[in-house]
């Protein structure tokens, strides 16, 4: 089993009167985690809520009641609690009235487990996200000379667990997440009325990797209007599959203020809604795939190892841009992603003119694990 980085920030927060919520996309091993984590303890039990007597049995519960189901366990899983009605309240119940009961519910998409929880459990919970493997984890499991070989591997069938441990059924594994798993909590809700069209704006999103998305251009493409465009892909995002990427100002007047790019979280997925699965040696989208890995990976790194930073990108009037910036405890940094490392690159000078204070770094393949590891 490869080692997932939380694993250990998960276990130290047990037993302190917070009930633990651990988020992430479909298939990205949050159930095989925490059965891992478990499996030692006695007094556990393991409730999915894809059955329909637990459903029923958190819906509107007393506190008396829930403790009745529960027994005597230490230790409660509540696995798929998004499809639980009212299961915030329902775990309010659990961690304001049993002190001695830790608490942990996993969900599939942040808008559905996040807004029925975020009110009742305000001040009740730590909150985790799991992605797709890791780089840093691949590493660790691996080692270093592997997964180096393997990297135009990952740039081209990414990271989801299940894709790295069946080498021989990729494509037909993508296709399955792509098609079925990520799009199902999004179209459960009453919202989409469309479901083709979200599938064309993922395509349209998804040649687009690296460049500013205007909403209006690509509702014109697809057939929607740019404030539905703007709410898709605000689900697509709450879901896990794609994150967007502000643009960076300091009210300088050549700044692009307003401007917005949208990455996947996994290189995989991108490729696998447009079905191309080409060889990276071959492909004209190279610079692309690069910075979209590149990119995912960092904000896993900065999320598993509390990096509390704001990410943007930035762009002037005159098309002078740097790929990713990172402002956190009052530094700014800036990186450019470069697939050649032989060939010299430098950071435009309007930028270091105008932030003289901003450290600047070049990321190729000679030193992005250096970048995406500890």
């Amino acid at each position: 089993m490869v080692q997932r980085q939380i694993e250990k920030q998960i276990k130290g927060s047990f037993n302190k009167k917070k009930v633990i919520i651990l988020l992430g996309p479909r298939q990205t091993g949050k159930t095989t985690l925490l059965k891992h984590i478990v499996k030692s303890i006695d007094q556990h039990i393991w409730l999915s809520g894809d059955e329909y007597d637990i459903q029923r049995a958190f819906k509107n519960p007393t506190s008396t009641e829930l403790k009745a189901f529960i027994g005597t366990s230490k230790y409660v899983v509540i696995d798929e609690a998004q499809n639980i009605e009212n299961i915030g309240i329902a775990l309010k119940l659990l961690v304001d009235n049993y002190d001695d009961l830790q608490v942990i519910a996993t969900g599939s998409s942040s808008f559905e487990l996040g807004n029925q929880t975020s009110e009742p459990l305000t001040g009740r919970k730590f909150e985790y996200r799991l992605f797709p493997f890791s780089l840093e984890e691949m590493i660790h499991h691996h080692g270093f000379l592997k997964e180096t070989r393997l990297l135009k591997h990952r740039l081209v069938y990414g990271m989801y667990p299940e894709v790295i441990n069946n080498e021989n059924n990729q494509k037909d594994i993508l296709k399955l997440l792509a098609d079925s798993y990520l799009f199902r909590d999004i179209l459960m809700l009453e919202s989409i009325k469309k479901p083709d069209k979200l599938v064309k704006l993922l395509q349209a999103l998804a040649y687009q990797i690296g460049s500013e998305v205007s909403y209006n251009e690509i509702g014109k493409l697809i057939g929607l209007d740019n404030k539905t465009v703007e709410v898709y892909i605000d689900l697509l995002e709450k879901s896990f599959v794609v994150f967007r990427l502000n643009s960076f100002s300091r009210n300088h007047r050549s700044e692009l203020k307003k401007s917005k790019k949208v990455f996947f979280y996994d290189n995989g997925i991108r490729n696998a809604v447009i079905s191309n699965y080409a060889y990276f040696d071959v492909r004209e989208d190279k610079g692309a795939l690069w910075e979209n890995f590149l990119i995912a990976e960092r904000m896993k790194f900065n999320h598993y190892h509390k990096h509390y930073v704001n990410p943007y990108f930035w762009r002037t009037k005159n098309q002078q841009e740097i790929d990713y910036i990172e402002e956190g405890d009052g530094k700014l940094s800036a990186f450019e992603m470069k697939w050649n490392s032989s060939k010299k690159h430098k950071i435009t000078k309007t930028f270091t003119n105008t932030y003289p204070n901003s450290t600047v770094k070049i990321i190729h393949p000679k030193n992005y694990h250096e970048w995406l590891t500890v």
